[in-house]
């Protein structure tokens, strides 16, 4: 009942409750991806469901399954997945030494446009690590391949300096976390060898460590210990150093002593190549037509475009058939939630837009044409017909009673200078991600 039919039939089709022993379920489903759909999404649904028959249940446990009942042995045992292609992925476990996740490698990242130098970046730190372009620091939006990339560069290094180098990545919470402990537990020292003692330190999401006293504190004197003694520091964000208010200014001057690259929205081809690299890599063949309209319709970060991806694949195996343009753009229209459907409307535009240029809201609908006024409101005017799909007229009336001839200027001229102005891009994708928060 918290299900629709047409999910139902989707993730459920053919899947049965196959054992339940010791306070544990094993549900049975019908592909692998269907597997990982609804462990990641219906988890509590199903567990849920179960308690409700017996309060006994306590965890659900998931596995391909197409065949008839498994008797209980049987079932004990698949409790461990059997199939090549799970084995695959068992295999792909984090190194519990580095932190590094192995499917992330310099051959399988895709450059185009929007990524090539910072690839070039990547490259050169591999060729003399420690001595060039230290520290390097990569910022870039949401799903636009930052881990991927520092954490290639990390498995890279560690595969061409064999033992001679150590690698260790860290996301930034994680560090966060380790100092508090060691603060509470008096065991700092333990921290400092930990991460002083390597030759590479790789640290994701650097943002969020500004404002931290006390990690700040313990992160200058790493990166300064590595620094003095030629060790090599990778660092990503979702925004360049000057523009991470809570953090010091001794730390922003140390990253910008470095190579700082943007990696910003990927464009039409590096999202077409994207999209063939990862339909291959998956064994599956996939019309040109279908990858085109995914490209087109999926622009907003490349994870977006491979979770679009394996859906499009999940139909067309579900179906046992080529999927056709019709079929693709239904699951594209379903598998794209716009802003318009999270609640989002054009005073929370107007109000995030304000606060992203610290301006008024007044002075953003207002008639000053001051160019620090006229770029913010035509982009609110830009997001409140590209997020929200309002009308010219109405747009116009929102932003100051105006024409819908400048709302439609407006969008123009945004929807133009965006693939030519990187600046304006990362303006424009940093306050998406703001709305999105809000």
């Amino acid at each position: 009942m918290q299900i629709s039919q047409p999910n139902f039939l989707t993730w459920f089709k053919n899947s049965r409750l196959l054992d339940k022993k010791e306070g544990a379920a094993l549900v049975g489903l019908q592909s692998n991806f269907a597997k990982d759909w609804v462990q990641d999404k219906y988890y509590k649904v199903i567990l849920g469901a179960l308690r409700n028959l017996d309060d006994s249940t306590k965890k659900v446990d998931f596995i391909v399954h197409n065949g008839p009942d498994l008797p209980p042995k049987l079932a004990e045992k698949s409790k461990t997945p059997a199939t090549s292609s799970q084995l695959m992925f068992n295999e792909l476990k984090i190194d519990p030494e580095t932190n590094l996740n192995p499917k992330y490698t310099m051959s399988s990242f895709v450059v185009g446009g929007s990524n090539e130098m910072a690839f070039a970046a990547a490259q050169g730190v591999l060729k003399e690590i420690g001595r060039k372009y230290n520290p390097l620091f990569i910022y870039g939006g949401v799903g636009v391949g930052k881990t991927h990339l520092i954490q290639a560069i990390g498995n890279e290094a560690k595969n061409l300096y064999q033992n001679r180098i150590r690698v260790k990545y860290v996301p930034s919470e994680k560090f966060i976390n380790e100092v508090v402990a060691g603060m509470r537990n008096k065991r700092m020292e333990t921290i400092k060898d930990r991460y002083r003692n390597t030759d590479v330190l790789i640290i994701d999401d650097v943002q969020f460590i500004g404002g931290k006293e006390r990690t700040e504190e313990e992160f200058f004197h790493t990166f300064n210990a590595l620094y003095e003694n030629n060790k090599q520091l990778i660092l990503s964000s979702d925004r360049p150093p000057k523009f991470i208010p809570t953090l010091e200014e001794r730390l922003r001057s140390r990253f910008e002593g470095g190579m700082i690259c943007d990696i910003s929205q990927p464009d039409y081809e590096l999202r077409v190549a994207v999209l063939k690299a990862k339909a291959q890599e998956k064994g599956i063949n996939m019309p040109a037509e279908v990858i085109d309209l995914i490209a087109a319709k999926v622009k907003k970060n490349l994870r977006e475009l491979e979770g679009v991806l394996n859906r499009v694949i999940f139909y067309q195996q579900a179906k046992n058939q080529e999927i056709n343009i019709k079929m693709a753009d239904q699951v594209i229209n379903e598998s794209i939630q716009s802003p318009a459907q999270q609640n989002l409307n054009h005073q929370q535009v107007v109000k995030v837009v304000s606060d992203h240029f610290e301006i008024s809201p007044a002075d953003l609908i207002g008639r000053s044409r001051k160019k620090e006024i006229v770029e913010p409101r035509q982009i609110a005017m830009y997001l409140l017909r590209d997020l929200l799909d309002l009308s010219f007229p109405f747009i116009g009336e929102k932003m100051g009673k105006r024409d819908h001839t400048t709302a439609m200027y407006a969008f123009e001229k945004i929807s133009q200078d965006v693939d030519k102005n990187q600046q304006l891009s990362n303006k424009i994708m940093l306050i998406k991600e703001k709305l999105t928060k809000s």
